[in-house]
């Protein structure tokens, strides 16, 4: 952090908790575009083992480019059929040949993909999905400057963000999840979850996908949907001391029949199509009240993409400042140039309710100084991205 121009602002509180309404946001892991962000990181660590295996260092790739066409089914109560097979476009750029020596790049993305949907999905396999992998060779360009330096360059110009701690509107979106797929086998992997938060009020929405051979007609459908509701309200519950209204399947017209049945318990299986950095931020929730980056972080090299380096950096430094320093509230925003060190952002913005700005420089520089041991992690596949 060197070079780094470092402001650091004094804010009396966190300003969430001065607003009167908060929106939050979570897309389960089977929702479409977490999809495709879970199968692209699955992509790079499988790739970056691969280099690290076969010469020693991470070489150049960005696999951020996963789109996801939704197939057709025909659910039914007590089960129905798959018609269409979902269809995954895997792209991105990658290094595919060193010293004459051709690497398989195309074949690692496929087993890459088709593990991660294995391992993740109770009611979808890897061959119930079309894949295709039309990954590129790296650009020149990116590929000189990714092995120029001994030092990882930034290969891209670039903002990260992150705040801490979260609000509790946050936590409880974030935890609603894996707590409703714990506790209800009926329903699939894809869980979106909305809060909205007022003065004295938060209300839930969520979209649970219902596996049609779970229930066998209706009746037992709005049971399932009654379970999700009542365990959501237990959970936000506990964890707040604002009224708490609870909307499951709020699109549903269960007297004409017409309600959320999925063969799958993905909505990917017929009609609703993903894109990788289309979903939840690198701390697992969306909050248009917070400042985001849009990037996205699934897919990106661990070494020197600041796309997703700088947003999981600028989250820890935060939790650290607020974990060290006791801040009620802290925000960091990185901003890389290209060809630059990428331990050392141009700019570095703080906002935090701490004033120690010493202490507060410290943490973040601390925190790129270990970019290093980030990639490992991310590698070994111990960071969460979504």
């Amino acid at each position: 952090m060197t070079e780094s121009a470092v402001t650091v602002r004094h804010l009396e509180q966190d300003p969430i908790s001065s607003r009167s309404t908060e929106f939050v946001e979570r897309k389960g892991i089977g929702h479409p575009d977490s999809i495709c962000d879970g199968i692209a990181e699955a992509i790079s660590r499988e790739l970056s083992r691969h280099y690290l295996d076969e010469f020693g260092r991470i070489l150049h790739h960005n696999t951020d480019k996963v789109q996801l066409v939704a197939g057709t089914t025909d659910p039914q109560f007590g089960g129905g059929e798959i018609v269409d097979p979902i269809y995954v476009l895997l792209g991105g750029r990658a290094t595919k040949t060193v010293d004459g020596q051709r690497i398989p790049v195309d074949d690692i993305a496929l087993d890459a993909a088709r593990d991660y949907v294995d391992a993740r999905f109770e009611e979808l396999s890897a061959g119930m999905v079309e894949f295709d992998s039309r990954i590129g060779e790296t650009s020149a360009e990116l590929h000189s400057l990714f092995d120029a330096q001994d030092v990882p360059r930034a290969n891209d110009t670039s903002v990260g963000t992150g705040y801490a701690p979260l609000s509790e509107t946050d936590r409880i979106i974030r935890g609603l999840d894996p707590e409703l797929r714990e506790q209800v086998p009926a329903i699939g992997e894809d869980i979106k979850l909305m809060g909205w938060r007022t003065d004295d009020e938060l209300r839930i929405t969520v979209a649970a996908a219902v596996v049609s051979r779970y229930v066998s007609d209706t009746d037992e459908y709005v049971e399932v949907i009654e379970q999700v509701a009542e365990i959501a309200s237990r959970y936000a519950s506990e964890r707040t001391d604002r009224a708490v209204h609870v909307d499951v399947n709020a699109a549903d017209d269960v007297e004409t029949g017409t309600v959320y049945l999925t063969e799958t318990g993905l909505s990917a299986e017929m009609g609703d199509d993903g894109n990788v950095g289309r979903g939840n931020r690198v701390n697992g929730v969306i909050t248009p009240h917070r400042p985001m980056s849009l990037e996205a972080s699934a897919g990106k090299n661990p070494v020197s993409h600041v796309g997703k380096l700088y947003n999981l950096v600028a989250t820890n430094a935060a939790e650290r400042v607020h974990r060290t320093l006791g801040a009620d509230h802290t925000e960091v925003k990185l901003l890389s140039q290209i060809g630059t060190p990428v331990t050392d952002p141009i700019a570095i913005d703080v906002d935090t309710t701490a004033r120690d700005d010493e202490a507060i420089r410290r943490i973040v520089g601390s925190e790129l100084d270990t970019i290093e041991s980030l990639t490992r992690d991310l590698v070994a596949g111990d960071v969460s991205l979504f």
